[in-house]
């Protein structure tokens, strides 16, 4: 049973709930703040299963909270990196155009890039472009100097320190299952008791939508997961990239599409894909949760997103099901990488808010709920990059709300 208040509770212990927690402390000393996560450690799901990517903020609309917060947000977590001796490989990146039709959506991206204020950006042609990656086939390429690869899971431990040592605690194995408002705190529940908190921030992800609602803030939004296949190159085909190489993406869905990420470590991984989820935190390939799978069936956005990319998403569940379909999806970019190459594989889980007309929403979404609730309810990739930023943000509000006498 907790026996003490504290200033603020943030749920969620993966990079943004605990990017909030730091920059809380950080910038007010004095706050007591708590950090509540369900699992056994931080990170166990979006944040330490994904591409490693530092993105330098080329892809989003400009003026929005994922352009404005990515460019921040990816050079608060460079400086954050280098004083906490957490290693980036800075690669940069080539966005390769394989067909005639991707040329215009390559120049749209250039331009999207220019007005989000990324340095170095230049299209390249083919002699270039096989200067910078020999085994790299293309028509086109835009190169993207900034993009970096960097250890999300380290970032999130050296968080969770810091929160720590900056007097604030990090509880896990601690599931929150309401919050309600008394007088003028927030008492957050959890199956061991009760923590008296003048503030609550909900960082919850794939979680986002069902805890907002034990919340008290209903939202007629849903999240949908989706599941994401990466492959590790072995067998000398991680010779076959220098940097990231990634597809032109298609500009109606959220997703970037397959594409050659070395790590930190000198491996490489191609992926992901992106097939409906039908559990939403199992890493097992075909794990199936009916309670998950319940809340997108009886959902009518669902639908209508179904319509629409119905046939997109059957070409996404065959090239899962066939390694052949698989590699030749890569081959398109690298056409000597081969079957052998395909080394194991792994699983992560991205969630994205589908609205009830069938749209994905494709920004950060932060609301506010009863009393001095916030809930950041989307927060699609660059999340990670943006952490810092996002966390920034958070703290600021919060930091109003308390400051609030009402």
């Amino acid at each position: 049973m907790y026996s003490s208040a504290c200033d603020v509770v943030v749920v969620g212990g993966g990079l943004v709930g605990l990017a909030t927690a730091y920059r809380l402390l950080e910038s007010e000393p004095g706050l007591t703040v708590e950090v509540i996560e369900k699992e056994p450690a931080v990170a166990q799901h979006q944040s330490g299963r994904n591409s490693g990517v530092l993105h330098s903020g080329l892809y989003y609309r400009p003026e929005s909270l994922r352009a404005r917060l990515c460019t921040s947000g990816k050079r608060q977590l460079e400086e954050y990196a280098d004083t906490r001796g957490i290693a980036i490989r800075r690669l940069g990146k080539v966005v390769v155009a394989v067909e005639e039709s991707e040329i215009s959506r390559l120049h749209a991206l250039f331009e999207r890039g220019k007005a989000n204020g990324i340095e170095g950006l230049e299209l390249v042609g083919q002699g270039e472009l096989r200067e910078l990656e020999p085994n790299v086939t293309g028509l086109q390429a835009l190169r993207v100097p900034g993009t970096s690869v960097i250890d999300f899971r380290e970032v999130a431990k050296r968080l969770a320190e810091d929160v720590i040592h900056l007097g604030g605690r990090v509880r896990l194995r601690k599931v929150v299952t309401s919050v309600r408002r008394v007088g003028r705190e927030q008492v957050v529940s959890t199956e061991d008791g009760d923590v008296p908190a003048r503030a609550v921030v909900a960082c919850a992800g794939l979680q986002a939508d069902r805890l907002a609602a034990r919340l008290g803030h209903r939202s007629p939004d849903r999240i949908i997961p989706f599941r994401g296949t990466y492959h590790q190159l072995v067998g000398g085909g991680e010779d076959l990239v220098h940097g990231l190489v990634y597809p032109v993406p298609d500009p109606i869905l959220p997703f970037l599409g397959v594409h050659f990420t070395p790590q930190t470590d000198g491996s490489v991984r191609i992926g992901p894909n992106a097939i409906l989820a039908l559990a939403r935190e199992s890493h097992r390939p075909w794990s199936v949760s009916p309670r998950d799978c319940g809340s997108w069936l009886g959902y009518a956005g669902f639908w209508r997103l179904a319509r629409r990319h119905m046939a997109l998403g059957l070409a996404e569940l065959h090239r899962e099901l066939s390694r052949r379909t698989f590699l030749r999806e890569y081959q398109r970019y690298v056409p000597a990488l081969e079957g052998r190459h395909l080394g194991p594989s792994f699983f992560g889980t991205r969630a994205q808010l589908l609205n009830r007309q069938g749209v994905l929403l494709d920004d950060f979404v932060i609301r506010e709920g009863p009393g001095r609730l916030l809930l950041l309810l989307n927060a699609p990739s660059p999340a990670a990059t943006a952490s810092l930023a996002i966390g920034g943000t958070l703290a600021e509000r919060v930091r109003a709300q308390i400051r609030d006498p009402s």
